[in-house]
């Protein structure tokens, strides 16, 4: 199955999003934690720059059971796009963003009680209730109840906010991607502790206990609960070089675009802004329309690389705006219109996000959500 028409202008710099390699994962993710343990994939960011609403869908179709976003605006889209699964902000809501959120059926994690007040209140003036998840800080240190008031937290909107259902509760854990191994498993038992302690209080269990990301799916199944929230593993990248590769994965997507020019300079031709670059010998250049403002890195000026024809051929001079330049030798068989690979597969050559990562000092999360939202994202089939 194809999940969308493909944009006309294949010539164009483009991402082709594999959809049957994503399947592949969280199909093995399936596999791992079981059939009875409910699956949330993040989704947030555009999908890490797979392709948000695209991902979703085939997500619904195979049976995934929750979609995660970081922003209402995000959630939002995908209600618009006619997704019915449902969906988990991941970080409480402005005052001013629940009543859509709740309106498009945003289940949203809580952890102050005045913005717990402020949501019972606009569930009320709307004559409606939400669910919503107790997110608990049990060591990530960016947002959360903190353990010692977690129960209190968990009876205050049990008793004190009838428009409000706590469905779920949750945590994150901040190194379960590395060797570090004694620090997750201390979080996991502190969280299922403090869990032990909410439903003593509130005298019923939690429906949906979670803390798994994709660093604890592949590390750490006493972590796995009632739903895991893999995260960059659905896109084919391992989260962490310690992390154990305990599901195969594949990568998400490639990054492409074609030749749009080709000339001969002569020796000692200076290429690009700032005259950064010198023809060592009479060579010819490519252009590839492709720059920074797509996500080619401007850091790859004169250091990256791109494969043409199943060859590995380098960047020379500044990456531009919309433009770079590749040297392609005193010698060429490469053509205008030619398919340039700029993360992916030609020939035996593979360039990887894992390769740029190293190469920009940055994790591959930040490689792919930085892949431009002008850039087409066109979807192979699934199935």
């Amino acid at each position: 199955m194809t999940s969308s028409e493909n944009p006309p202008l294949l010539y164009q710099t483009r991402a082709r999003v594999h959809l049957d390699n994503i399947r592949y994962n969280i199909e093995g993710i399936r596999k791992a934690v079981g059939a009875d343990r409910k699956i949330l994939i993040a989704v947030k960011a555009n999908g890490y720059g797979h392709g948000a609403v695209e991902l979703s869908r085939m997500a619904e179709r195979i049976g995934v059971d929750w979609l995660g976003v970081a922003t209402v605006p995000e959630g939002i889209q995908l209600r618009q796009a006619g997704l019915t699964l449902p969906i988990l902000k991941f970080s409480p809501a402005f005052p001013q963003e629940m009543a859509a959120a709740v309106e498009q059926r945003i289940t949203l994690a809580v952890c102050e009680r005045e913005n717990i007040r402020l949501l019972q209140q606009t569930c009320h003036d709307m004559g409606t209730s939400t669910d919503v998840h107790l997110k608990i800080d049990t060591g990530m240190g960016r947002i959360g109840v903190v353990p010692a008031d977690a129960a209190a937290m968990a009876v205050f909107i049990e008793r004190e906010c009838p428009n409000l259902n706590l469905s779920g509760a949750f945590t994150h854990l901040p190194v379960s991607d590395t060797a570090d191994i004694d620090y997750t498993k201390r979080q996991i038992v502190n969280f299922g502790t403090i869990i032990d302690s909410i439903q003593s209080a509130i005298s019923r269990k939690i429906p949906l206990v979670h803390c798994a990301n994709s660093g604890a799916v592949l590390a750490h199944p006493e972590g796995w609960f009632d739903m895991v929230r893999p995260g960059i593993m659905i896109y084919g990248f391992y989260p962490g070089e310690e992390t154990p590769r305990t599901i195969d994965l594949k990568p998400g997507l490639s990054f492409l675009t074609r030749v749009s020019f080709i000339k001969k300079v002569a020796k000692g031709t200076s290429i690009g802004y700032g005259r950064t670059w010198q023809a060592p010998d009479d060579t010819w250049i490519a252009t590839i329309p492709a720059g920074y403002a797509d996500g080619f890195n401007r850091l790859f000026s004169s250091t990256g690389r791109v494969l043409i024809k199943g060859r590995s051929y380098p960047v020379v001079g500044r990456v531009c705006m919309d433009q770079s330049m590749v040297n392609l030798g005193t010698h060429t068989d490469v053509e205008v219109g030619d398919e340039v690979v700029l993360i992916g597969k030609s020939g035996d050559q593979e360039i990887t996000a894992y390769e740029w990562a190293e190469r920009l000092q940055t994790i591959t999360y930040e490689v792919t959500c930085q892949i431009n939202s002008r850039v087409p994202r066109v979807f192979d089939p699934y199935e």
